[in-house]
């Protein structure tokens, strides 16, 4: 039976590993023309880049941090048919000598205009994989809409202020499953440690958040004018994940704290998993895909809100297998024993319409 109708998730989504040369270079390897990259210095502590079609090359946003938008002309200065080309750059990244890698995913790569909020917004949206581009003005109200261009419900948001300081307000379908009342009002900073902040129990980000979160819309809810979601012409950009059977995930667990973990299934092998401790306030989100880690056992992780660069260490061990992952090691960013989130992409479906099972590495 098949799990998926996408055979070859690489073609939607990809990573990709380079070292950088203090020059100019050509990027290849994705299998595809980017509408998003996320790039990270493995060897250096460089800033967390993150830049899409939607923006442009030159425009790019750092997800350890809260600072606005900034241009550089020596960053992404094209997207190519199969990845994309740098200039100098340390950040997005070509620092001479230093390794870098690279989290692409595929929108639509071209962008229409979204009225189904009161807000109108830009989207650049993929059906196939679940994936939408969204920017927008914000207007100041304390409660409003913007279309996310998503074709059906997303179960991973994430929404930073370009023009001025804010934090990437960061919703998850998972962070508000278990005990925490309704799921549509759970929120994160994907810059910071904070626990999952609950309106419905009286919790919320002090800067605004946004709830709602349906097939068309989200609700920005804005508190006192402030930057993170709906300040008054404020320019902002949101990424929305729908989930798709055998290519992505978006759900929790609860952890156990040992180095023979909990499994946790998501219908393929997959290719990246980001995790976060929805409980705990000082516990970093944490990083692992399958070419830094390309066997089990090595461990290697980065951490989306710090610029340090790459770390391993057993204690946030995962194993990637056929149908899902298991936890190896006590990590409380990882494995601890309370409610765990993550965000998970395929390297290969269990079994696609091609009925070729995915087998363990």
């Amino acid at each position: 039976m098949p799990y998926t109708t996408i055979n070859k998730p690489n073609t939607q989504f990809n990573t990709v590993l380079w070292t950088g040369n203090g020059g100019t270079q050509t990027i290849t390897g994705v299998g595809f023309q980017p509408s998003l990259v996320w790039g990270k210095s493995r060897s250096v502590n460089y800033e967390q880049s993150w830049i899409d079609f939607v923006r442009g090359g030159t425009k790019y946003l750092f997800s350890n941090g809260n600072s606005a938008e900034s241009t550089d002309a020596n960053a992404i200065t094209s997207f190519n048919a199969d990845g994309f080309s740098i200039g100098s750059s340390p950040y997005i990244g070509n620092a001479n000598g230093a390794t870098y890698v690279g989290w692409n995913w595929l929108a639509s790569n071209s962008t229409t205009s979204n009225t189904s909020g009161a807000i109108s917004s830009t989207v650049s949206s993929n059906t196939t994989n679940g994936f939408s581009i969204f920017t927008y003005t914000g207007t100041g109200a304390s409660i409003t809409t913007v279309g996310h261009g998503c074709s059906s419900e997303p179960k991973f948001v994430i929404v930073k202020n370009r023009s001025g300081t804010g934090a990437w307000v960061t919703y998850h379908y998972g962070a508000g499953a278990t005990g925490l009342g309704n799921p549509n009002q759970a929120s994160l900073i994907l810059n910071g440690t904070n626990a999952s902040a609950n309106p419905a129990s009286g919790g919320y980000l002090s800067d605004g958040y946004f709830s709602n979160v349906n097939s068309t819309t989200i609700t920005l809810r804005d508190v006192n004018n402030a930057n993170n979601v709906n300040a008054t012409s404020n320019n902002y950009v949101g990424y929305a994940f729908a989930e798709v059977k055998g290519f992505s995930k978006f759900g929790s667990y609860i952890g156990n704290k040992l180095d023979d973990g909990v499994f946790v299934y998501t219908g393929f092998k997959p290719a990246f998993i980001l995790f976060k401790n929805t409980v705990r306030t000082d516990q970093n989100w944490v990083l692992q895909d399958n070419k830094i880690n390309s066997y089990n056992g090595s461990y290697n992780f980065l951490v989306p809100n710090s610029n340090i660069a790459q770390a391993s260490g057993s204690s946030v061990g995962v194993d990637f297998l056929s149908n899902g992952f298991k936890m190896r090691g006590s990590d409380d960013a990882t494995n601890d024993d309370v409610l765990m989130i993550y965000a998970a992409f395929a390297e290969q479906p269990l079994v696609g319409t091609n009925n070729v099972p995915a087998t363990a590495r």
